[in-house]
């Protein structure tokens, strides 16, 4: 229902709208050169970026052994210290332990000679318990020899009278 010219003037306008549109998409496109250097340059920065992280993983790893070696340090002084405190401990202990070993002996040589004079003391008194009663045996039997002896001769007198 277009007159000609209306028809051409449509058509006109639409090739026009189709042009600017193509022109458009085209401008927005990439062709394939342009893409590999595009692709090329990300390449190049992911192994920048690499290299980066490579580096830094190093420094990381030199940090870290840096502070194990710091902490092994730290460690082995603190076992040295640990191991000097103990041989203290172990030296004060023995000490210790001597000294009231010498104070028991002591204690134990104390006691062996009181009870050796205490045994000598026991040893005398019996000694002189053993002396005392001999001797009061010695006079007893003196004293009943002398007794026997004068009844008999009580007795005797009396029978040299009676005979």
């Amino acid at each position: 229902g277009f007159t000609t010219q209306q028809s051409e003037v449509i058509v006109s306008a639409l090739v026009k709208i189709m042009n600017t549109n193509l022109d458009m998409i085209y401008k927005d496109m990439v062709t394939k050169v342009q893409q590999e250097i595009a692709l090329q340059q990300v390449m190049s920065h992911i192994a920048g970026v690499k290299k980066d992280m490579i580096i830094l993983e190093k420094s990381e790893f030199s940090a870290l052994r840096s502070e194990n070696e710091k902490i092994k340090l730290e460690l082995q002084q603190i076992k040295k210290q640990v191991t000097d405190e103990i041989t203290k401990v172990r030296a004060d202990n023995k000490l210790n332990l001597n000294l009231e070993k010498s104070r028991v002996k002591e204690l134990h040589a104390q006691q062996d000679r009181a009870l050796t004079q205490t045994d000598r003391k026991i040893d005398t008194e019996v000694a002189d318990l053993k002396t005392m009663l001999e001797s009061h045996k010695l006079d007893n039997i003196k004293y009943l020899a002398g007794s026997v002896f004068t009844c008999l001769t009580v007795a005797l007198g009396f029978y040299r009278l009676w005979i």
